[in-house]
């Protein structure tokens, strides 16, 4: 398909990437299914390198994500992790199987590690079979040119209908010794993931137990990459992997009760809550970035389920399209949500300004005001559904004519 110009909402300046001791990268053009750009990766990890994830619960999951979560649950200390962009290995059936059994045992010939100890990770076109020789031949050549300073074209590779590649990273002190988090991340469409992102790979330097980076893992996933939507799709490939190398100087962090838990967890959430975002102002044909505030829901979750319900309406993201600060399509998607919420207590905000309460419209409501508001590239809508203390943050995009042409000619 022909390159799409880059987001209107794409971050103005390319951010400043610190490089992961114990990781390294390299990435080249495979000729898999695009011309002229990088679309295959490889990643190898000292051996201290501990690994955890989280997957789609998708009941059609690509035969990468089958790999990786066999490969994890045996407990294989993990070695590489190898990602190709362009086709998904998904409904192919034991041929998909094949390719990532021959590119595992070829990662382990390079290596000299098990085929197990690799983690795969695709990304394109589902249903057509993905052959393993072009792969092998990327990898052969990739496997003397890993370094810890290519994460710009690391980024670049695993990008499908994404316009720009996506990159975060932080730097800061445990012990007073410096820890480093980077991650890459790809989305675009296919955007409404049911545990974590497209896929996203996130490296830190740091030592610290399995059981804790799982937790880490789990728990910010669900305030970044499970809080925003596109359109409302979930892939079947939806994967992020969280590595860490255990080479920084600082001591080791074994149980979440260690006060530098709560300190990396904090920097690990920045670093994927920035990664969710650069997915959401990528969203195909995106013009606008949405953040839906929900608050006084019955519990968090539920919050989230209204949040959600008013970023995936198609006639809320058109409306914002359109910069028409229609409150009344909220109105319909936060009844239409399931939750529980008093119509006579719902109190709903454009910007700053508030539209809605005690069931009709504020009797200071200005028009040109929420217009204005919504003529910008950031949107605001906030509500409070008058239940209890349940609250949440979902970030979303308009819904763009464009959307349409780019998916309706997704595989040409």
């Amino acid at each position: 398909m022909t390159p799409l110009p880059r987001s209107p909402l794409a971050p103005k300046n390319s951010p400043h990437i610190f490089p992961v001791k114990g990781a390294k990268v390299a990435a080249l053009e495979a000729n898999l299914r695009y011309k002229d750009r990088p679309d295959l990766l490889l990643a190898t990890f000292a051996d201290s390198t501990v690994c955890v994830g989280v997957f789609t619960r998708s009941k059609t999951a690509a035969a990468p994500v089958i790999w990786c979560q066999d490969a994890l649950s045996a407990g294989a200390d993990v070695r590489a992790l190898v990602v190709n962009a362009g086709n998904a290995n998904a409904f192919t059936g034991r041929e998909g199987e094949r390719t990532c059994r021959e590119t595992g045992e070829h990662v382990a010939h390079l290596l000299n590690c098990k085929p197990e100890q690799t983690l795969l990770a695709s990304t394109g076109v589902i249903g057509e079979p993905l052959d393993p020789e072009p792969i092998k031949t990327g990898l052969s050549a990739l496997a003397s040119k890993v370094t810890e300073q290519s994460w710009g074209i690391a980024a670049e590779a695993i990008m499908t209908t994404d316009t720009f590649p996506k990159a975060a990273s932080k730097q800061f002190d445990l012990d007073g010794q410096p820890v480093t988090i980077t991650g890459i991340a790809k989305g675009s469409g296919m955007i409404a993931p049911d545990m974590a992102t497209m896929l996203g790979f996130v490296m830190a330097d740091a030592a610290i137990s399995q059981e804790c980076l799982q937790a880490i893992l789990r728990d910010t996933t669900n305030k970044s990459f499970n809080a925003i939507t596109v359109d409302g799709d979930t892939s079947t490939n939806d994967c992020v992997l969280a590595f860490a190398t255990g080479q920084s100087n600082a001591n080791k962090i074994e149980n979440i009760d260690d006060p530098r838990f709560a300190i990396f967890k904090s920097e690990f959430q920045a670093v994927m809550t920035d990664l969710a975002h650069q997915i959401v102002r990528d969203g195909e044909g995106a013009q606008k970035f949405v953040e839906v505030q929900v608050e006084g829901a019955e519990n968090d979750i539920a919050a989230q389920n209204i949040g959600k319900t008013i970023a995936n309406s198609p006639l809320v993201k058109t409306a914002i399209a359109g910069e028409d600060p229609n409150w009344g399509r909220i109105v319909m998607a936060i009844g239409k949500s399931g939750e529980a919420a008093d119509r006579d207590k719902l109190r709903i905000w454009i910007g700053d300004q508030l539209i809605a309460c005690e069931g009709k419209v504020h009797e200071d409501y200005s028009e040109t005001d929420a217009a204005n508001h919504m003529k910008g590239q950031e949107i605001s809508i906030r509500v409070d559904v008058g239940i209890a203390g349940g609250v949440a943050t979902v970030w979303t995009c308009d819904l763009t004519h464009q959307y349409i042409e780019i998916n309706a000619d997704y595989r040409s």
